[in-house]
């Protein structure tokens, strides 16, 4: 019952999905209970992986074998997603371009980020990384629903659990008083990573069964260089993350999961 709690928690934080009323009463909320949540991000990663391959398979049967159903399929998952998640994660790749597109001075960066409103380096992220992900999918898309799905499911999953070694290695270099990410980044425990592990293994070797460890390892490969480049960005330009950094990440690795896939598949898909 503890796990179950901490999973919801986790959902009701990072999602849009209803956990309300007597549930969200049974769940309740302290710091540390929000700390020990984090092990179950990659879970949140199912749910919204499944939500958007729900809505990628609807519209692909529904439209049939028409030349653009992919991209059709791939709108439609990726306002599914965001839907899901209110566009937590997309927020946070905007501020951070903002942020550091727009100095060079961390202080004057730190500041940037925590204005609300969006500029010209965050509106441009968000256009470059949401044609990314139709792109992408609609890409694997042609290859067919078995290929599509099941990269997906792995995107969604593996990408909640790359912030988690950011906030493992790195310091939390936000505003205390306000960041809602504070409480989890005070620590992030070894049994939580594990436990954010173990969320990821079953899609992952999902991936695998169904595509082939080479498009697995590529597709893996391709992520975790993504994770390891946004923490190396981090560290040169702001001596740590905050909250937003977390959310970026997240978008990032997802998208170079997608691309990953796709490389592997060669021209000539499979």
């Amino acid at each position: 019952m503890t796990a179950l709690r901490h999973f919801l928690l986790a959902v009701q934080f990072f999602t849009r999905l209803p956990v309300t009323g007597r549930l969200a009463q049974w769940v309740g909320y302290s710091p540390a209970m929000l700390r020990a949540s984090a092990g179950h991000f990659p879970g949140v990663g199912w749910l919204v992986g499944t939500v958007g391959g729900l809505a990628y398979l609807a519209l692909h049967a529904g439209l049939g074998p028409q030349p653009f159903a992919p991209l059709v399929a791939a709108v439609g998952c990726t306002i599914a997603t965001v839907l899901a998640t209110g566009g937590f994660h997309e927020d946070g790749l905007a501020d951070v371009a903002d942020g550091l597109g727009g100095s060079l001075q961390r202080e004057r960066v730190l500041e940037i980020m925590k204005d609300s409103r969006l500029g010209a380096f965050g509106a441009m992220a968000l256009v470059l990384a949401l044609a990314a992900k139709l792109a992408l999918l609609a890409l694997l898309g042609t290859q067919g629903l078995g290929v599509v799905l099941p990269t997906l499911l792995g995107a969604h999953v593996l990408s909640r659990f790359w912030p988690l070694l950011l906030v493992h290695r790195l310091r939390h270099v936000g505003d205390s008083a306000t960041s809602k990410s504070k409480p989890l980044a005070d620590r992030i425990a070894g049994p939580s990573l594990l436990a954010a592990a173990l969320w990821c293994l079953p899609a992952l070797l999902g991936v695998a069964w169904w595509l082939g460890a080479p498009l697995l390892l590529a597709a893996l490969a391709c992520s975790a260089a993504a994770a390891a480049w946004m923490g190396r960005w981090f560290t040169r330009r702001l001596q740590g993350f905050t909250g937003d950094c977390l959310g970026a990440t997240q978008q990032v690795c997802e998208i170079a999961f997608y691309l990953g896939a796709a490389l592997a598949l060669g021209p000539a898909g499979r």
